[in-house]
């Protein structure tokens, strides 16, 4: 008899659960509370346009992200920009890095005796951190925050600006004050340390929905499973052999669960069946995504540019996309990303919108940036859980036969990114198929 596996929460974890069960020969449920799948990297509609809740850059590095679209059908080729890694500033306001398209590492190696708006000094301190960092294998005997490390190296005032901030809050959304170090340091590994095509920036051409959950919908129905969308999961208890899942008017049961949710969805379910501290321990980060319309001709010099952040001149924006010139229908529509926003989204959506024409018409010396034809403001609130030193995160595995916990808060090395929800989507599915 097929074993049915109910997989709670469509987003990037759930459908790589939902994928790796169906593809092994379960019977798969995948039940969602929106109408839209993807969780928090999902499509919205914005003035007609099929956009996202936030921009988003994967990386070559992302095996298993890369290896479940492809699974179902999706080609990486098309539907992403692969960009050299790079550091790439508007012109005159910071630097200008591009990795070489030369093997590891002297991708990197050349990259920074090319590199533009840093001196000796930087480049030194810069190639100091990189072979002790290689020397250590990325481990550090005790974790400490990102600005501990990089004082620990001697990184200097214009490198810690310039490249190590914003990588650090791009890829934990946790200030480097406050962010993992051990995190962050194995994210560089992972790109920096690793094969130059490892480094590569992938920029979605299709809405993030397009770009895995929906096919991921169409392979689970194609595999004699289905998809309930608009189907909020209220309960769930042990039944005999099985599962019960309650949702508004409905009983569902099931032979095993993957529950995907968010964290606080997980420790709500979770909480009259085991203990459910360390879920409620995490804390959270906002990602806020400034859309600005301009006329169809406005374009940026490259499909993305870093930007200089500073609170303290409301300069909010870290990085910026021009949209036109990864899909055409979005011609003249920039994105730009705000990480770690408590701070930013405090005066509400129009005053940030404001601020941050404002700081591209300073950045680029372009003063018609600052009238925009519309903005729309997007701030996930609890976008990811803070990254900080030596967090306990919840594992997989619970004390529950049967039942198994995804998410990209999950235990394991990487932080909140569409990588770790996946990987942590395949862990799950691969342990309920190891128990046959």
């Amino acid at each position: 008899m097929t074993i049915h596996t109910a997989v709670i929460g469509a987003g990037w974890a759930g459908c790589a659960a939902a994928v790796e069960l169906a593809a092994a020969g379960r019977r798969v449920t995948l039940f969602e509370a929106a109408r839209t799948p993807g969780g928090r990297a999902r499509q919205v509609t914005l003035q007609g346009l099929s956009l996202d809740n936030g921009q988003h850059i994967l990386l070559g590095a992302y095996r298993e992200s890369l290896r479940l679209m492809r699974q179902v059908g999706i080609d990486p080729d098309t539907a992403l920009l692969r960009l050299p890694l790079q550091m790439r500033y508007p012109p005159g306001t910071g630097m200008d890095f591009v990795a070489a398209a030369l093997p590891a590492p002297l991708h990197l190696a050349v990259a920074l005796w090319r590199a533009r708006g840093l001196t000796r000094t930087d480049k030194l301190a810069l190639m100091r951190f990189s072979s002790a960092a290689r020397w250590m294998d990325w481990q550090l005997n005790m974790d400490c925050s990102v600005t501990e490390l990089l004082e620990r190296f001697d990184q200097t005032v214009t490198l810690i600006q310039l490249m190590w901030r914003p990588l650090c809050i791009a890829a934990l959304n946790t200030p480097p004050e406050r962010a993992s170090a051990q995190v962050f340091l194995t994210v560089l590994k992972d790109s920096l340390g690793a094969r130059r095509s490892d480094s590569d920036m992938l920029l979605p051409r299709c809405d993030l929905s397009s770009l895995f959950p929906n096919q991921a919908a169409h392979f689970i129905e194609q595999h004699l499973g289905k998809m309930q969308t608009g189907t909020r999961i209220t309960a769930i208890a042990r039944r005999d052999q099985g599962w019960q899942l309650t949702s508004a008017g409905a009983i569902h049961h099931a032979d095993e669960v993957v529950l995907a949710t968010d964290i606080g969805n997980a420790a709500t379910l979770l909480a009259p069946l085991t203990d459910v501290t360390t879920l409620q321990a995490l804390t959270y980060e906002p990602i806020t995504t400034c859309y600005l319309q301009y006329p169809p001709d406005r374009r940026l010099p490259e499909p993305f540019h870093a930007l200089i952040d500073d609170p303290q001149q409301q300069r909010w924006g870290q990085f910026v996309f021009d949209r036109g010139q990864l899909d055409t229908r979005h011609d003249g529509l920039f994105a730009v990303v705000v990480s770690a926003s408590n701070e930013a989204i405090a005066e509400g959506k129009a005053a940030l919108a404001s601020a941050v024409g404002q700081q591209l018409a300073q950045a680029f010396s372009r003063p018609e940036l600052t009238m925009p034809i519309w903005s729309q403001v997007i701030s996930e609130k609890r976008a990811t859980f803070s990254c900080t030193p030596g967090l306990l995160r919840p594992d997989s595995h619970t004390p529950l036969s049967g039942l198994k916990l995804a998410g990209d808060y999950t235990a394991n090395a990487y932080p909140a990114t569409i990588e770790s929800a996946v990987r942590s989507g395949v862990a799950a599915a691969q342990a309920l198929l190891t128990r046959d």
